[in-house]
């Protein structure tokens, strides 16, 4: 049953027709349930990356296609076995039941791979919808709507193959389909370039750390800066600081419009306050809860809320407080045996004044933040980029389907 849709708000020079809206069960798409049954890969039909064919499951996505960098692989024998699940280029694969809603598109990269019991493909007839269209409109607000709307069951949530065709999907020209596909294809790979450059400075910046920090044992770190030699000394955090708890915070003071950020326990500020009780530059450490023993660093003025602690130096001649962060930072996962308080995790004033730093001289140390602080400036700006081509793709979907 075909349904007159109206135009979009954003559309390419040229295109004037008004949309069509159809039911997928009307298309001629083609819907396949993932492997199950006696036929059901068991342990001895696993095989590694090298040898085997992706076997994937519905955490192989990423940001709307398929990923196999921790799947699963069977034998090619098993493989050949299990025709129903061989994926093909312009396929959608969607997770039918655990992680329900997810999709993915697959590329000639992933042509001959296979999907397990919690996955479904759809394949659309290629002279009525392309798979790329139609997948950006699945993964855009309306068609996740339409998606989670048909989940059925209650303890095990799962989306039926009758349900999915019962979807109405938006079916313009399909000239119009491949310039929008086209569009977002060029989009998804501009995100995908900037996420890499962002992962690939996050590795970058691991690495360093490792190389510029002494390992366990040694006095010296593997890598430095030239015209320093000088053994690393080491002294507990409490000598060298001065670590302060938080005050509880008044809610109603908490707005938007308000000049101070709120740290209180988490993994960056909850809010802003219209006072402060902490003059940066600080180390900033969650004391309880999911996130206890986490690390931030605050420059300017802020409010500490009563489930953080405040870390200052006490001697400024003798020790660098953005190198001490990077040093904290860089070992949190130290803070990671919590002590256990009516079963929330939490981190006690001793533990932080007890823990262990080893320090250069502070001209050395300064050398060490300012590195570091330029190249946590690059990740931050590369993180500020992805965002907005985030949010623009976003909009896009917005405007550009009915």
């Amino acid at each position: 049953m075909k349904e007159r849709l109206k135009a979009p708000e954003l559309r390419f020079p040229g295109f004037t027709d008004d949309w069509e809206e159809r039911k997928l069960g009307d298309t001629e798409t083609h819907f396949t349930d993932g492997n199950y049954g006696e036929s059901y890969p068991s342990a001895k039909d696993m095989s590694d990356k090298a040898n085997g064919i992706p076997f994937l499951r519905g955490s192989d996505f990423s940001n709307g296609y398929l990923d196999s960098s921790n799947a699963n692989y069977i034998k090619p024998e098993k493989h050949a076995e299990l025709t129903s699940g061989h994926i093909k280029q312009d396929d959608i694969v969607l997770a039918v039941r655990g992680s329900l809603g997810t999709l993915g598109y697959a590329t000639k990269e992933n042509e001959g791979w296979n999907i397990n019991s919690q996955l479904a493909i759809l394949r659309t007839n290629k002279s009525e919808i392309s798979g790329m269209f139609l997948i950006q409109y699945l993964l855009g607000s309306k068609g996740q709507k339409e998606i989670f709307s048909r989940n059925t069951g209650t303890a095990l949530k799962q989306l039926p193959i009758k349900q999915l065709k019962d979807i109405p999907v938006p079916v313009p020209t399909l000239l119009e389909q491949q310039k929008i596909g086209s569009f977002f294809k060029k989009l998804d790979d501009t995100i995908d370039l900037h996420q890499r450059k962002l992962d690939l400075l996050k590795e970058q910046k691991k690495g360093y750390l490792q190389k510029m920090f002494p390992k366990n044992g040694s006095k010296v770190p593997e890598l430095r800066f030239a015209g320093f030699a000088d053994d690393w000394e080491e002294r507990k955090l409490g000598e060298i600081s001065k670590t302060t708890i938080g005050e509880f915070v008044i809610k109603t003071k908490q707005s938007d419009e308000s000049p101070y950020p709120v740290y209180n326990g988490g993994r960056s500020y909850t809010g802003k306050y219209d006072e402060y009780n902490n003059d940066g530059p600080k180390i900033v450490i969650s004391a309880r809860g999911a996130n206890a023993g986490f690390v931030n660093y605050v420059s300017g003025r802020y409010w500490a809320g009563n489930s953080c602690y405040s870390v200052s130096v006490t001697k400024e001649d003798e020790f660098s407080i953005g190198y001490l962060y990077q040093f904290i930072k860089y070992n949190q996962v130290l803070f990671t045996a919590y002590q256990q308080a009516a079963n929330i995790p939490s981190v006690s004033k001793s533990d932080v004044e007890k823990f262990s730093i080893k320090y250069p001289t502070v001209l050395e140390q300064k050398k060490i933040e300012s590195f570091f602080k330029q190249l946590d400036n690059t990740i931050t700006l590369h993180q500020f980029k992805l965002d907005l081509l985030k949010e623009q793709k976003k909009g896009f979907l917005q405007k550009m389907f009915v």
